[in-house]
């Protein structure tokens, strides 16, 4: 039976019409938003072919070879490794709603979920003395992971698409600061990917004070109404920004009024650029406090990183050495001077180190910027220039595509960078830098990073600066896998390199 929202004098609504919106009362009401139920049933459905399938392929190849004991053997452990993972999914709540199609904590849990398989699986092999149990937990289990984490990775590029066209948005309600909303309601839709759009705003003193429009979205009321015009029209999530009105005792009787409905309330905490793993609200003498962590530069996690770059830098050296020759070839050809260009740039904790790329521009490139400074297009203490007179024809391929940056592997191999940092600066751009951005220099720079997947070139000096700020205060090892698959795609795409 479809559900039905009484709105009105007795009038009854269905939620679940167009994504266009419905009229109420003489204005257009909230879309639907059943479709997140359906993203999550298509997410558990291919998580439950993905296993299933590489379960039986491995079954199948090598059960073939036992046939007499398939059923008794091979046939229990391939059902058995099937329904042990699904079964560490639900449990993990990797299919939780709130986590699905953004950020890295799906990606997270999900490989969370599939170790703890990896661990359950390995002590009932030993329980059950099953020699064949190696064959699931160092076969299966990573095959599965690289599985799914595919077919998620592919509904999750399906979800954006949606919601770039302006389909699959969660309808907000803000309420807060007008200061704060600005801000809010200019993030979402820079960022459509995230799944919001406010459609509507409470400001402390609601409609007629000073505009019925902020920065386009209508003002529908004062903050004591935020409860009322969430059960009266249907919004998904309500979104709290710093205002003074908001105490301690609003915010729970707030919390109270939401109950039994279906929305999400999220309030901004004062840290707007702590996230992630540092943040946990703990009970402190009964009193709920958010507790911030300190930023890891040291320990386990960290030493693994170290390991995936050198390990990671040496594969890749070994892959790319065909395109590199011929790419040195290329840029000797094109123009006078060699194939490589070395630099001094600043590494972590302010060392310096000689940073190799390919040779972009032409021989004496760096004597005639001074005659160009005045074309300067870069933002901030950054020097750029869209049509640098000093790029050879190879290099702005080169550059374009980011190619120009291999050889900046060795320095990911000898340890002066990592695969994935904040941007290595030159020495004079950190020279200048104030006490808040030499917190980038508290890890090593990168050869790619989160100014790489989010624009490049095309970034203002600030973004720049705030993004390689959150990756210091919030990294953690599923962010450097979620940067370095974006890589790929920025680097095709080749926006904002130049």
């Amino acid at each position: 039976m479809e559900r039905a929202v009484k709105q009105g004098e007795g009038e009854l609504v269905n939620p679940f019409l167009p994504t266009r919106g419905r009229r109420i009362n003489g204005r257009i009401g909230r879309p639907s938003t059943d479709w997140e139920q359906q993203y999550r049933r298509a997410v558990i459905i291919t998580d439950t072919a993905a296993t299933a399938f590489v379960v039986a392929a491995i079954g199948s190849f090598f059960g073939v070879r036992d046939a007499a004991n398939w059923h008794e053997k091979w046939g229990i452990l391939a059902f058995g490794t099937e329904l042990l993972v699904l079964g560490s999914l639900a449990t993990t709540r990797s299919w939780a709603a709130a986590v699905l199609g953004q950020g890295a904590e799906e990606f997270r849990r999900l490989g969370r979920s599939l170790f703890a398989a990896a661990v359950v699986l390995a002590l009932g092999g030993i329980a059950l003395s099953s020699h064949n149990i190696k064959l699931w937990i160092f076969v299966a289990i990573p095959a599965i992971t690289l599985v799914t984490m595919t077919e998620r990775y592919l509904l999750r590029l399906w979800l954006h698409k949606q919601r770039k066209e302006g389909r699959c948005l969660r309808p907000v309600l803000a309420a807060g600061s007008p200061a704060t909303m600005r801000d809010l309601i200019a993030r979402t839709r820079k960022f459509p990917h995230l799944g919001w759009r406010i459609e509507a705003v409470c400001t402390p003193y609601g409609l007629g004070h000073l505009q019925d429009r902020l920065d386009g979205v209508p003002v529908v009321g004062r903050l004591t109404d935020v409860a009322n015009h969430v059960r009266r029209d249907g919004y998904r999530v309500v979104a709290v920004t710093p205002d003074p009105h908001w105490s301690p005792d609003r915010l729970q009787r707030l919390a109270w009024n939401l109950e039994g409905g279906d929305a999400e309330m999220v309030v901004a905490p004062v840290l707007m650029e702590v996230a992630g793993p540092r943040l946990h609200v703990d009970a402190v003498l009964g009193i709920p406090m958010l507790r911030v962590s300190m930023p890891t530069f040291t320990g386990g996690p960290r030493a693994v990183k170290e390991v995936v770059d050198r390990l990671g830098a040496a594969v890749l050296l070994v892959l790319f050495s065909p395109l590199m020759l011929l790419v040195g070839l290329l840029v000797l050809m094109d123009s006078r001077g060699g194939a490589f260009y070395r630099q001094h740039r600043v590494g972590k904790d302010g060392r310096q180190f000689t940073l190799v790329k390919f040779r972009t521009m032409v021989a004496g490139a760096d004597r005639a910027r001074a005659e160009l400074a005045d074309r300067n297009e870069g933002a901030g203490l950054l020097f750029k220039l869209r049509r640098d007179p000093r790029v050879t024809r190879v290099g702005g391929v080169l550059r374009r595509y980011s190619i120009d940056e291999l050889p900046q592997l060795l320095n990911v191999l000898t340890g002066s960078m990592s695969l994935v940092g904040p941007r290595p600066p030159l020495p004079e751009e950190s020279a200048a830098y104030g006490p808040d951005i030499r917190r980038r220099l508290l890890v090593k720079p990168g050869l790619t990073g989160l100014w790489q997947i989010s624009g490049r070139s095309d970034l203002p000096w600030e973004e720049a600066v705030r993004l390689d700020l959150r990756y210091v205060e919030d990294w953690s090892l599923a962010l450097d896998a979620v940067i370095l698959w974006k890589t790929l795609r920025a680097v095709i795409h080749g926006q904002g390199a130049y």
